[in-house]
């Protein structure tokens, strides 16, 4: 990877929500020269590697603090916080996320209840609060991670994917709310990426990387892009994907 400093990209903080996530690395990596990096995770004490990693890349200044994505009532003053401690967010990079159990979420209600409030609740309340202040300043750029597996939910993932598709359909709807705001919504449809989250799955077909991913998304940024397939091959898959028949359809693998 060819780290160097990005145009066309708002020069403020970036935040990474996930600062675990091997996606929202990749993506800070790229936007570290010359810009503060705030990582947000829980146990932020343990980001040392990932706090050296953005310092060797040129961030200016890498700030661990700790986030617990599960706690709503918490974000409006964390994110308050963060921006008037460390800069106003430039660039806020979602990449928090479960995949949970399919199987035990089928048996236990609590299971899918926890997947579906971190995947898509979660999103929403950091989603609103960030929207609302970057729109007051009129610039800011905030990525989402959808999936393809909520372009049509499977019924191998459909716990997972339904909340995919819930968070797909809040963005869309977020970006067409911040049209001629200043602030963009990217949002990133990837499909299977191989790395810690998957560790143990078998790929699925056209699967990428976290690097391969993060790539994508900032130069999708830096075009002030809507939405963004990674890879781009599956926007017709999935276009064809959807005329399948059900009785086809229930029968597919992840």
């Amino acid at each position: 990877m060819v780290v160097r400093r990005t145009r066309g990209i708002d020069p403020g903080t970036v935040l990474v929500l996930g600062g675990r996530s091997e996606i929202g690395l990749q993506v800070a990596l790229r936007l570290a020269p010359g810009r503060a990096v705030v990582l947000a995770a829980r146990r932020c004490e343990d980001l040392d590697a990932e706090t050296a990693a953005l310092t060797a890349a040129g961030a200016t200044a890498v700030h661990p603090v700790e986030f617990d994505a599960d706690d709503t009532a918490s974000h409006p003053a964390l994110l308050g916080k963060i921006a008037a401690d460390y800069g106003p967010i430039g660039v806020a990079v979602l990449a928090f996320g479960v995949l949970g159990d399919q199987s035990r979420a089928e048996a236990d209600p609590a299971h899918a209840l926890a997947v579906v409030h971190t995947d898509y609740t979660a999103q929403i309340s950091v989603l609103t609060v960030l929207a609302n202040e970057m729109r007051a300043r009129g610039s800011g750029q905030l990525v989402v991670f959808g999936s393809v597996a909520g372009v049509r939910v499977r019924r191998a993932n459909y716990v997972y994917g339904s909340a995919k598709a819930g968070l797909d359909g809040f963005a869309s709807g977020l970006a067409d709310a911040l049209h001629g705001s200043g602030v963009q919504l990217l949002l990133a449809r990837p499909g299977f990426v191989v790395g810690k989250m998957t560790e143990g799955m078998s790929p699925a077909p056209f699967s990428s990387t976290p690097d391969q991913v993060a790539a994508a998304v900032v130069t999708a940024l830096s075009r002030r892009s809507a939405r963004v397939w990674i890879p781009g091959i599956l926007r017709p898959v999935f276009f064809g994907m959807r005329l399948l028949p059900q009785a086809v359809w229930r029968r597919l693998p992840r």
